[in-house]
């Protein structure tokens, strides 16, 4: 292994230790106690099977058969997951012909950042992920499942359900993907017309013309943020069978590889001879694989929360001294937009996640020896799938099949994952520069302070943002008003940036895992709500925010910041559900842990 990996996996087995053993302890008590079939009352297993009367006979007698639960995250209003319409009908005919059965256990909800951006119902977007959480465990509760499928791809989607799913980690589970959609129009080409639109250059019909073109039909995104980051995860965490990330919905091999989850599924239970839950499956290595990945394909930085509250779950601490630490050693292989001009396809074709695996456990970066659904070696997630007359297969992957994409780990794009830790006096930040120009790693210039991105936008149409500015929005927090993004924020600094202006975003909200060429300080922790740091910034004060040094300081007076009293926080926000979610805004923890509600209260 490479030193620094190992160093901070062996960091975080310590750190973990206490936690982790208690986890296992949990997990080997849950399978050792669970309900089951077999100890279910008859009025008990008559309610649980009475909307499936074809599959009765098997679920009620035969117990030795594993039951599959199905969690769905199916809507149609979101094309990542309008895909998993028939999935359920037939994961159940795949399970018959492995003498198994299968039954949706329950659904959660899949909201869409991209419909809610910017507006209100983005305040309820990072605790949906508490809420599928909780969801999922509802789900799994019924004690008549010995594993369950996954069904999940988006942003809050795929954590939530692993953080539900990983409180019942006796059970074996498989991750099932969608896919992405194929090709629109070229995110780059979008970007343009959203930076055109912002300054008014292009009509609102132009601007929904491209959108529309861009996001086309039934799959992911095709862009490299937080959804297609998850799909990453899974892969080298070894939850997905092998290669099924980025494969296009309605295709046969993506139906063979949801086939063979199903049928795997069957082979992994407790009953059998090659056993495999998922709580031993998402170990400390496993989580140190996720966050390599992260770094090495320039993912998205909203898995500077989610990763941690995945770890949690499984009584792993990992924090992000650990991502700074393997960032400055792991190499970036990929680029994808935001941090190129491929989208997820083009990476696809080029090799893929299979290449990426290869080219990371070849040159030391990841572990190897993990406990996978597939098997013990996760080399088996360096083939990729192919179908081979009726059946599906795997094979070597050959070299880059276009370098500007993809690039062996000797040859990389950066010696660096692009991740940095920043701080200083207004806290502890995240910033990502694999896709920021050097040039602009280090920006000095005066605060201009919102407490609403709205007001950020007003400002940037009357004209009053012409000039060098760091534009810091405060009271975003998880406890202020839930963590939103603030992707809304892209199109103007960016014009702001092409305009010849140097321009950064100071925040402790978050950003969307398509960020990119704005450098972007995110995460900033303390919040502002409860006296954070970032309180304290006034308008005009010079702001250094330095990814070379990792840095993030307010050029002021050390007794005058020292003297100054923190910002009054505006009052919390009501409508559109969001004083419903009062509840996880007061428990929520800070960033770096996480931000969950959830995991704070069970004192996780």
């Amino acid at each position: 292994m490479n030193p620094a990996v190992s160093a901070v996996t062996d960091r975080i087995v310590e750190r973990s230790r206490p936690t982790r053993q208690a986890y296992l302890s949990l997990i080997e008590r849950e399978r050792d106690g669970w309900i089951g079939r077999p100890r279910l009352g008859c009025a008990n297993l008559a309610h649980a099977y009475a909307g499936t009367p074809e599959d009765r006979e098997a679920m009620t007698t035969r117990h030795e058969a594993m039951n599959i639960g199905l969690v769905t995250a199916y809507n149609d209003m979101l094309s990542a997951h309008a895909v998993y319409y028939r999935y359920p009908e037939q994961m159940k005919v795949w399970a018959r012909e492995v003498g198994a059965t299968a039954q949706v256990a329950g659904g959660v909800p899949a909201m869409c950042d991209g419909v809610t951006q910017g507006y209100a119902g983005m305040e309820l977007s990072l605790f949906s992920r508490d809420t599928i959480a909780l969801s999922t465990a509802v789900a799994l509760s019924h004690g008549t499942f010995e594993g369950a499928a996954l069904l999940g791809i988006c942003d809050k989607i795929v954590p939530g359900l692993l953080m539900g799913a990983l409180r019942f980690g006796h059970l074996p589970m498989i991750l099932i993907p969608g896919g992405p959609m194929p090709s629109g129009l070229p995110n780059k080409a979008k970007a343009a017309v959203r930076e055109r639109f912002a300054e008014g250059q292009a009509t609102r019909d132009e601007l929904l013309d491209a959108e529309i073109q861009a996001y086309h039909t039934q799959g992911t995104c095709t862009f490299y943020g937080t959804a297609n980051t998850n799909q990453m995860m899974m892969e080298v965490m070894g939850l997905h069978m092998p290669g099924a990330a980025f494969v296009n919905p309605g295709t046969k091999l993506r139906q063979e590889l949801t086939r063979a989850a199903v049928h795997r599924l069957a082979a992994i239970g407790v009953h059998g001879d090659d056993y495999r839950p998922l709580g031993v499956c998402v170990d400390e290595k496993a989580i140190v694989n996720a966050a390599v990945g992260l770094l090495a394909t320039g993912g998205s930085t909203n898995h500077l929360l989610h990763l941690p509250a995945i770890a949690r779950a499984a009584g792993i601490v990992i924090d992000w001294e650990d991502f700074d630490r393997l960032s400055a050693a792991v190499p970036t292989v990929a680029r994808v937009y935001p941090n190129g001009s491929a989208d997820v396809n083009a990476f696809e074709a080029a090799g893929g996640m299979p290449f990426v695996i290869r080219e990371l456990i070849g040159a030391g970066y990841l572990h190897r020896d993990l406990m996978t659904v597939a098997g013990d070696d996760l080399a088996a997630y360096g083939e990729r799938p192919v179908i081979e007359g009726e059946k599906l297969a795997w094979e070597p992957v050959a070299a880059s099949g276009d370098e500007s994409i993809l690039r062996p780990a000797d040859r990389p794009f950066a010696p660096d994952g692009g991740m940095r830790i920043l701080q200083g006096n207004i806290g502890r930040a995240c910033i990502k520069v694999s896709a920021v120009e050097r040039e602009r790693w280090v920006i000095e210039a005066p605060a201009r302070v919102f407490a609403d991105q709205l007001d950020v936008l007003a400002a940037f149409r009357n004209g009053e943002l012409e000039q060098d500015v760091v534009v810091v929005v405060r009271f975003q927090g998880p406890r202020a008003n839930g963590m939103p993004e603030l992707h809304k924020l892209t199109p103007p600094l960016g014009v702001l940036q092409n305009r010849g202006f140097k321009v950064a975003l100071v925040t402790d909200g978050r950003m969307s895992g398509a960020s990119g060429k704005v450098p972007c300080a995110i995460h900033c922790s303390p919040e502002a709500l409860g006296g954070g740091a970032i309180g304290l910034i006034r308008d005009g004060d010079l702001i250094r925010v330095d990814a070379e040094a990792g840095t993030l300081t307010a050029l002021v007076d050390a007794d005058e910041w020292a003297a100054r009293t923190p910002a009054a926080a505006p009052p919390p926000a009501s409508g559109m559900g969001r004083e419903l979610f009062g509840l996880f805004r007061g428990l929520a923890d800070e960033a770096e842990k996480g931000a969950s509600a959830i995991l704070a209260g069970a004192g996780l």
